[in-house]
Protein backbone atom coordinates (compact mmCIF):
# COMPACT_ATOMS: atom_id res chain seq x y z
CA UNK A 1 0.00 0.00 0.00
CA UNK A 2 1.20 3.46 -0.92
CA UNK A 3 2.53 5.70 2.32
CA UNK A 4 0.13 8.19 1.64
CA UNK A 5 -2.90 5.66 1.88
CA UNK A 6 -1.27 3.64 4.99
CA UNK A 7 -0.96 6.47 6.79
CA UNK A 8 -4.67 7.28 7.02
CA UNK A 9 -5.73 3.54 8.06
CA UNK A 10 -6.98 3.13 11.99
CA UNK A 11 -5.20 1.39 14.31
CA UNK A 12 -5.80 -2.05 12.44
CA UNK A 13 -3.91 -0.62 10.18
CA UNK A 14 -7.36 -0.15 7.84
CA UNK A 15 -9.14 2.70 6.60
CA UNK A 16 -12.25 1.46 8.58
CA UNK A 17 -13.46 4.62 10.46
CA UNK A 18 -15.32 7.62 8.22
CA UNK A 19 -12.65 10.31 7.82
CA UNK A 20 -9.71 7.70 7.29
CA UNK A 21 -12.00 5.87 4.53
CA UNK A 22 -12.51 9.60 3.27
CA UNK A 23 -8.67 10.23 3.16
CA UNK A 24 -8.61 7.11 1.56
CA UNK A 25 -10.20 7.48 -1.22
CA UNK A 26 -9.28 11.21 -2.08
CA UNK A 27 -5.42 9.46 -2.01
CA UNK A 28 -7.07 6.72 -4.72
CA UNK A 29 -6.00 7.14 -8.31
CA UNK A 30 -9.72 6.08 -8.75
CA UNK A 31 -10.90 8.56 -6.78
CA UNK A 32 -15.13 9.13 -6.69
CA UNK A 33 -17.25 11.33 -4.97
CA UNK A 34 -19.67 8.46 -5.24
CA UNK A 35 -17.35 6.67 -2.26
CA UNK A 36 -17.26 9.50 0.20
CA UNK A 37 -18.68 10.25 3.74
CA UNK A 38 -20.42 13.71 1.64
CA UNK A 39 -22.35 11.10 -1.02
CA UNK A 40 -23.79 8.93 1.88
CA UNK A 41 -24.95 11.63 4.05
CA UNK A 42 -26.67 13.12 1.04
CA UNK A 43 -28.19 9.74 0.44
CA UNK A 44 -29.32 9.43 4.36
CA UNK A 45 -32.43 12.01 3.74
CA UNK A 46 -33.78 8.96 1.34
CA UNK A 47 -33.51 5.65 3.24
CA UNK A 48 -29.75 4.88 2.41
CA UNK A 49 -27.81 4.01 5.63
CA UNK A 50 -23.81 3.60 5.02
CA UNK A 51 -21.37 0.50 6.03
CA UNK A 52 -17.74 0.22 5.17
CA UNK A 53 -16.75 -3.44 3.96
CA UNK A 54 -13.26 -3.46 3.27
CA UNK A 55 -11.33 -6.87 2.78
CA UNK A 56 -7.18 -7.32 2.96
CA UNK A 57 -4.60 -5.58 5.44
CA UNK A 58 -1.63 -3.53 4.99
CA UNK A 59 0.80 -5.84 3.75
CA UNK A 60 -1.23 -7.72 1.08
CA UNK A 61 -3.35 -4.52 -0.21
CA UNK A 62 -6.91 -3.64 0.56
CA UNK A 63 -10.21 -4.24 -1.60
CA UNK A 64 -13.04 -1.63 0.21
CA UNK A 65 -15.99 -0.07 -0.39
CA UNK A 66 -18.63 2.26 1.33
CA UNK A 67 -21.80 0.07 0.81
CA UNK A 68 -25.31 1.88 1.40
CA UNK A 69 -28.22 -0.41 2.20
CA UNK A 70 -31.89 0.14 1.72
CA UNK A 71 -35.21 -1.74 2.03
CA UNK A 72 -36.88 -1.34 -1.65
CA UNK A 73 -40.61 -1.15 -0.67
CA UNK A 74 -42.75 -3.52 -0.50
CA UNK A 75 -39.89 -6.31 -0.46
CA UNK A 76 -38.58 -7.31 2.88
CA UNK A 77 -35.02 -7.57 2.06
CA UNK A 78 -32.75 -4.84 2.08
CA UNK A 79 -30.66 -3.73 -1.33
CA UNK A 80 -26.60 -2.92 -0.95
CA UNK A 81 -25.15 -0.99 -3.04
CA UNK A 82 -21.61 0.32 -3.34
CA UNK A 83 -21.27 2.78 -5.70
CA UNK A 84 -18.16 2.57 -8.21
CA UNK A 85 -16.86 0.60 -5.94
CA UNK A 86 -14.99 -1.11 -4.81
CA UNK A 87 -11.49 0.12 -4.56
CA UNK A 88 -8.38 -1.85 -4.61
CA UNK A 89 -4.88 -0.96 -3.83
CA UNK A 90 -4.18 -3.37 -6.42
CA UNK A 91 -6.60 -6.21 -8.17
CA UNK A 92 -5.87 -9.92 -8.49
CA UNK A 93 -8.32 -12.97 -8.42
CA UNK A 94 -7.18 -13.36 -4.52
CA UNK A 95 -8.07 -9.79 -4.00
CA UNK A 96 -11.73 -10.48 -5.49
CA UNK A 97 -11.54 -13.78 -3.64
CA UNK A 98 -11.04 -12.09 -0.36
CA UNK A 99 -13.71 -9.22 -1.58
CA UNK A 100 -16.39 -12.01 -2.30
CA UNK A 101 -15.69 -13.71 1.25
CA UNK A 102 -15.87 -10.60 3.33
CA UNK A 103 -19.18 -9.80 1.13
CA UNK A 104 -20.49 -12.97 2.06
CA UNK A 105 -19.67 -12.44 5.64
CA UNK A 106 -21.44 -8.99 5.93
CA UNK A 107 -24.18 -10.59 4.66
CA UNK A 108 -24.99 -13.17 7.44
CA UNK A 109 -27.29 -12.39 10.38
CA UNK A 110 -24.60 -10.68 12.01
CA UNK A 111 -23.14 -8.73 9.41
CA UNK A 112 -23.25 -5.31 8.43
CA UNK A 113 -25.83 -6.07 5.08
CA UNK A 114 -27.67 -8.85 7.62
CA UNK A 115 -30.78 -9.73 5.38
CA UNK A 116 -29.89 -7.77 2.21
CA UNK A 117 -30.61 -9.51 -1.03
CA UNK A 118 -28.02 -8.97 -2.53
CA UNK A 119 -24.49 -6.89 -2.68
CA UNK A 120 -24.12 -4.59 -6.25
CA UNK A 121 -21.43 -3.12 -7.25
CA UNK A 122 -19.71 -1.24 -10.56
CA UNK A 123 -15.91 -1.41 -9.86
CA UNK A 124 -14.15 1.68 -12.30
CA UNK A 125 -12.42 -1.46 -14.37
CA UNK A 126 -12.00 -1.03 -17.54
CA UNK A 127 -13.77 -3.75 -19.63
CA UNK A 128 -11.15 -6.07 -20.85
CA UNK A 129 -8.57 -5.42 -17.93
CA UNK A 130 -6.90 -8.94 -17.20
CA UNK A 131 -5.74 -9.77 -13.56
CA UNK A 132 -3.35 -12.12 -12.22
CA UNK A 133 -4.70 -15.43 -11.19
CA UNK A 134 -2.07 -16.26 -8.43
CA UNK A 135 -0.68 -19.49 -10.86
CA UNK A 136 1.60 -17.42 -13.21
CA UNK A 137 -1.44 -16.45 -15.70
CA UNK A 138 -3.69 -13.98 -16.66
CA UNK A 139 -7.55 -13.95 -16.18
CA UNK A 140 -10.18 -11.34 -18.03
CA UNK A 141 -11.67 -9.42 -14.77
CA UNK A 142 -15.44 -10.36 -15.49
CA UNK A 143 -14.35 -14.10 -15.79
CA UNK A 144 -12.99 -13.76 -12.89
CA UNK A 145 -15.87 -12.41 -10.73
CA UNK A 146 -18.23 -15.07 -12.88
CA UNK A 147 -16.10 -17.84 -11.39
CA UNK A 148 -16.37 -16.22 -7.91
CA UNK A 149 -20.57 -16.45 -8.01
CA UNK A 150 -20.92 -12.79 -9.03
CA UNK A 151 -23.53 -12.36 -12.00
CA UNK A 152 -24.12 -9.52 -14.68
CA UNK A 153 -26.57 -6.49 -13.14
CA UNK A 154 -28.40 -3.82 -15.17
CA UNK A 155 -26.32 -0.94 -14.52
CA UNK A 156 -26.93 1.73 -12.35
CA UNK A 157 -24.12 4.42 -13.14
CA UNK A 158 -23.56 4.96 -16.55
CA UNK A 159 -21.00 2.03 -17.95
CA UNK A 160 -19.50 4.48 -20.42
CA UNK A 161 -17.34 7.63 -20.41
CA UNK A 162 -15.21 9.95 -21.72
CA UNK A 163 -12.10 11.27 -19.52
CA UNK A 164 -10.32 14.60 -20.40
CA UNK A 165 -7.06 14.35 -19.62
CA UNK A 166 -6.26 18.25 -17.60
CA UNK A 167 -2.79 17.72 -17.71
CA UNK A 168 -2.46 19.00 -20.95
CA UNK A 169 -1.90 23.22 -21.32
CA UNK A 170 -4.93 24.87 -22.59
CA UNK A 171 -3.50 25.40 -25.78
CA UNK A 172 -3.70 21.66 -26.40
CA UNK A 173 -7.06 21.09 -24.92
CA UNK A 174 -8.38 23.42 -27.04
CA UNK A 175 -7.09 22.19 -29.94
CA UNK A 176 -9.03 18.36 -28.80
CA UNK A 177 -11.89 20.11 -29.38
CA UNK A 178 -13.16 19.48 -32.87
CA UNK A 179 -13.08 21.94 -35.52
CA UNK A 180 -16.64 22.58 -35.50
CA UNK A 181 -16.66 22.68 -31.81
CA UNK A 182 -14.60 25.34 -31.23
CA UNK A 183 -16.26 27.54 -33.68
CA UNK A 184 -19.49 26.65 -31.37
CA UNK A 185 -17.63 28.24 -28.69
CA UNK A 186 -16.83 31.33 -30.32
CA UNK A 187 -20.14 31.91 -31.93
CA UNK A 188 -21.35 31.46 -28.50
CA UNK A 189 -18.65 34.25 -26.78
CA UNK A 190 -19.88 36.56 -30.18
CA UNK A 191 -23.49 36.21 -29.29
CA UNK A 192 -22.85 37.48 -25.99
CA UNK A 193 -23.07 34.12 -24.02
CA UNK A 194 -21.05 34.25 -20.62
CA UNK A 195 -20.45 31.64 -18.39
CA UNK A 196 -20.70 32.29 -14.64
CA UNK A 197 -19.95 30.04 -10.83
CA UNK A 198 -23.31 30.28 -9.29
CA UNK A 199 -22.71 30.69 -5.56
CA UNK A 200 -26.52 28.90 -4.25
CA UNK A 201 -26.00 30.21 -0.67
CA UNK A 202 -25.87 33.68 -2.12
CA UNK A 203 -28.49 33.16 -5.08
CA UNK A 204 -31.63 31.03 -3.13
CA UNK A 205 -33.22 31.10 -6.11
CA UNK A 206 -30.29 29.09 -8.26
CA UNK A 207 -31.46 25.45 -8.25
CA UNK A 208 -35.11 27.07 -8.56
CA UNK A 209 -33.42 28.46 -12.34
CA UNK A 210 -31.33 24.97 -11.97
CA UNK A 211 -34.53 22.70 -12.14
CA UNK A 212 -36.20 25.00 -14.71
CA UNK A 213 -33.40 23.79 -17.21
CA UNK A 214 -33.48 20.18 -16.26
CA UNK A 215 -36.95 19.85 -17.16
CA UNK A 216 -36.90 21.05 -19.94
CA UNK A 217 -33.73 18.64 -20.83
CA UNK A 218 -35.85 16.25 -19.56
CA UNK A 219 -39.19 16.97 -21.21
CA UNK A 220 -36.80 17.10 -24.84
CA UNK A 221 -34.14 13.73 -23.77
CA UNK A 222 -36.45 11.35 -21.70
CA UNK A 223 -33.24 11.69 -19.37
CA UNK A 224 -35.05 11.24 -15.24
CA UNK A 225 -35.58 14.81 -13.77
CA UNK A 226 -34.77 14.67 -10.24
CA UNK A 227 -36.83 16.62 -7.97
CA UNK A 228 -35.13 20.65 -7.13
CA UNK A 229 -34.07 19.51 -3.85
CA UNK A 230 -31.98 16.46 -4.89
CA UNK A 231 -29.79 18.97 -6.59
CA UNK A 232 -29.72 21.76 -4.04
CA UNK A 233 -28.60 19.12 -1.04
CA UNK A 234 -26.21 16.98 -3.50
CA UNK A 235 -24.08 20.83 -4.29
CA UNK A 236 -24.86 20.95 -0.55
CA UNK A 237 -22.84 18.06 0.79
CA UNK A 238 -19.66 18.81 -1.06
CA UNK A 239 -19.80 22.66 -1.28
CA UNK A 240 -18.45 22.69 3.04
CA UNK A 241 -14.81 21.17 0.98
CA UNK A 242 -15.20 23.42 -1.92
CA UNK A 243 -15.73 20.31 -4.28
CA UNK A 244 -18.73 20.71 -5.88
CA UNK A 245 -19.67 23.86 -8.42
CA UNK A 246 -22.13 25.49 -10.07
CA UNK A 247 -22.13 26.78 -13.49
CA UNK A 248 -24.83 28.63 -15.34
CA UNK A 249 -24.21 30.20 -18.91
CA UNK A 250 -26.41 33.01 -19.73
CA UNK A 251 -27.18 35.66 -22.19
CA UNK A 252 -28.72 38.91 -21.00
CA UNK A 253 -30.06 37.44 -17.88
CA UNK A 254 -31.88 34.40 -19.55
CA UNK A 255 -29.94 31.06 -17.93
CA UNK A 256 -29.51 29.12 -20.94
CA UNK A 257 -27.62 26.26 -19.62
CA UNK A 258 -26.77 24.79 -16.08
CA UNK A 259 -23.89 22.55 -15.09
CA UNK A 260 -23.40 20.98 -11.82
CA UNK A 261 -20.21 19.20 -11.53
CA UNK A 262 -18.56 17.50 -8.42
CA UNK A 263 -14.93 17.06 -7.57
CA UNK A 264 -13.16 13.98 -5.60
CA UNK A 265 -9.41 13.50 -5.55
CA UNK A 266 -8.21 16.11 -8.40
CA UNK A 267 -10.89 14.49 -10.75
CA UNK A 268 -14.46 16.66 -11.88
CA UNK A 269 -17.25 14.94 -12.95
CA UNK A 270 -20.55 16.22 -14.00
CA UNK A 271 -23.50 14.36 -13.13
CA UNK A 272 -26.25 16.56 -14.08
CA UNK A 273 -26.29 19.22 -16.85
CA UNK A 274 -28.90 20.88 -19.24
CA UNK A 275 -29.91 23.45 -21.97
CA UNK A 276 -33.00 25.59 -23.17
CA UNK A 277 -34.34 25.38 -26.84
CA UNK A 278 -32.93 29.45 -26.65
CA UNK A 279 -29.21 27.38 -25.31
CA UNK A 280 -28.97 25.49 -28.10
CA UNK A 281 -29.77 27.97 -30.37
CA UNK A 282 -27.32 30.32 -29.09
CA UNK A 283 -24.72 27.02 -28.82
CA UNK A 284 -24.54 28.02 -24.94
CA UNK A 285 -23.99 24.78 -24.02
CA UNK A 286 -20.86 24.18 -25.74
CA UNK A 287 -19.30 27.39 -24.39
CA UNK A 288 -20.59 26.11 -21.18
CA UNK A 289 -18.98 22.82 -21.41
CA UNK A 290 -15.20 24.17 -22.34
CA UNK A 291 -15.46 26.58 -19.88
CA UNK A 292 -15.92 23.45 -17.12
CA UNK A 293 -13.35 21.82 -18.28
CA UNK A 294 -10.55 24.89 -18.76
CA UNK A 295 -11.35 26.16 -15.30
CA UNK A 296 -11.46 22.78 -13.69
CA UNK A 297 -7.72 22.52 -15.14
CA UNK A 298 -7.07 25.82 -13.86
CA UNK A 299 -8.28 24.88 -10.41
CA UNK A 300 -5.91 21.95 -10.32
CA UNK A 301 -7.76 19.44 -11.13
CA UNK A 302 -6.29 16.58 -12.75
CA UNK A 303 -8.91 14.72 -14.91
CA UNK A 304 -12.77 15.86 -16.61
CA UNK A 305 -15.04 12.92 -16.69
CA UNK A 306 -17.82 13.73 -19.23
CA UNK A 307 -19.60 11.02 -16.89
CA UNK A 308 -21.71 9.26 -19.66
CA UNK A 309 -22.45 8.24 -22.86
CA UNK A 310 -26.23 7.48 -22.57
CA UNK A 311 -27.90 8.88 -25.43
CA UNK A 312 -26.52 9.30 -29.12
CA UNK A 313 -26.91 13.17 -29.22
CA UNK A 314 -25.48 13.39 -25.69
CA UNK A 315 -22.45 11.30 -27.07
CA UNK A 316 -22.47 12.97 -30.30
CA UNK A 317 -22.55 15.85 -27.87
CA UNK A 318 -19.37 15.20 -25.95
CA UNK A 319 -16.81 13.37 -27.92
CA UNK A 320 -16.37 17.00 -29.90
CA UNK A 321 -15.00 17.74 -26.62
CA UNK A 322 -11.95 15.09 -27.15
CA UNK A 323 -11.17 12.92 -23.90
CA UNK A 324 -10.44 9.02 -23.98
CA UNK A 325 -13.44 6.79 -24.39
CA UNK A 326 -13.97 4.45 -21.46
CA UNK A 327 -16.27 1.72 -20.75
CA UNK A 328 -16.32 -0.16 -18.09
CA UNK A 329 -16.65 -4.28 -17.07
CA UNK A 330 -20.39 -2.66 -15.14
CA UNK A 331 -22.90 -3.56 -12.16
CA UNK A 332 -22.67 -7.36 -11.09
CA UNK A 333 -24.52 -8.65 -8.07
CA UNK A 334 -23.60 -11.31 -5.68
CA UNK A 335 -26.44 -13.03 -4.12
CA UNK A 336 -26.46 -12.98 -0.12
CA UNK A 337 -30.55 -13.98 0.60
CA UNK A 338 -31.22 -16.64 -2.30
CA UNK A 339 -35.13 -16.21 -2.29
CA UNK A 340 -34.46 -12.58 -1.38
CA UNK A 341 -32.11 -12.38 -4.49
CA UNK A 342 -34.82 -13.99 -7.15
CA UNK A 343 -37.46 -11.76 -6.09
CA UNK A 344 -35.76 -8.63 -5.99
CA UNK A 345 -34.31 -9.44 -9.62
CA UNK A 346 -37.93 -10.47 -10.97
CA UNK A 347 -39.49 -6.88 -8.79
CA UNK A 348 -36.55 -5.02 -10.81
CA UNK A 349 -37.12 -6.58 -14.04
CA UNK A 350 -40.89 -5.83 -13.73
CA UNK A 351 -39.76 -2.46 -12.98
CA UNK A 352 -37.67 -1.77 -15.79
CA UNK A 353 -40.04 -2.96 -18.48
CA UNK A 354 -42.71 -0.55 -16.90
CA UNK A 355 -40.19 2.64 -17.32
CA UNK A 356 -39.41 1.05 -20.50
CA UNK A 357 -43.27 0.70 -21.73
CA UNK A 358 -44.07 4.47 -20.64
CA UNK A 359 -41.16 6.13 -22.41
CA UNK A 360 -42.29 4.39 -25.90
CA UNK A 361 -45.72 5.29 -25.19
CA UNK A 362 -44.42 9.05 -24.80
CA UNK A 363 -42.90 8.64 -28.10
CA UNK A 364 -39.37 8.39 -26.47
CA UNK A 365 -36.09 6.59 -27.42
CA UNK A 366 -35.62 3.52 -25.06
CA UNK A 367 -31.70 4.60 -25.61
CA UNK A 368 -32.19 8.01 -23.89
CA UNK A 369 -32.75 7.27 -20.54
CA UNK A 370 -30.03 7.22 -19.32
CA UNK A 371 -28.95 6.58 -15.66
CA UNK A 372 -27.54 9.30 -13.19
CA UNK A 373 -25.60 9.46 -10.15
CA UNK A 374 -28.34 8.96 -7.89
CA UNK A 375 -31.13 6.83 -9.77
CA UNK A 376 -30.13 3.54 -7.46
CA UNK A 377 -33.11 0.97 -7.13
CA UNK A 378 -36.59 2.81 -6.16
CA UNK A 379 -34.55 6.10 -5.34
Amino acid sequence: MAADRRSNAGPGGLPDEPAAWDAYVRGHPGATYLQTGAWAQHKLGTGWRPHLVIAGGPEQGIVGAQVLVRRVAPLPWPFAYAPRGPLADRWSVPHLEAWTRRVRDAGTSSGELARSSVLRMDPEVEEGTEIDDARGGMVAFGDALSRLGWRRAPDVQPRTTRIVDLAADEAALWHDLRKKWRQYVNKARSNGVVVREVDAAVEPSAFATFHRVMRETSLRTGIPLRTEAVYRELWAAFHPTAESRLLFAEHEGEVLAVLLLVSCGGRVVEPYGGMTAAGAETRANYLLKWEAIRTSREGGSRSYDLWGLVHPGISHFKEGFGGRPVRYVGAWDLVLAPLGGRVFRAAEWGRRTARRAVLVIRGRSIGAAGTTPSETPDG
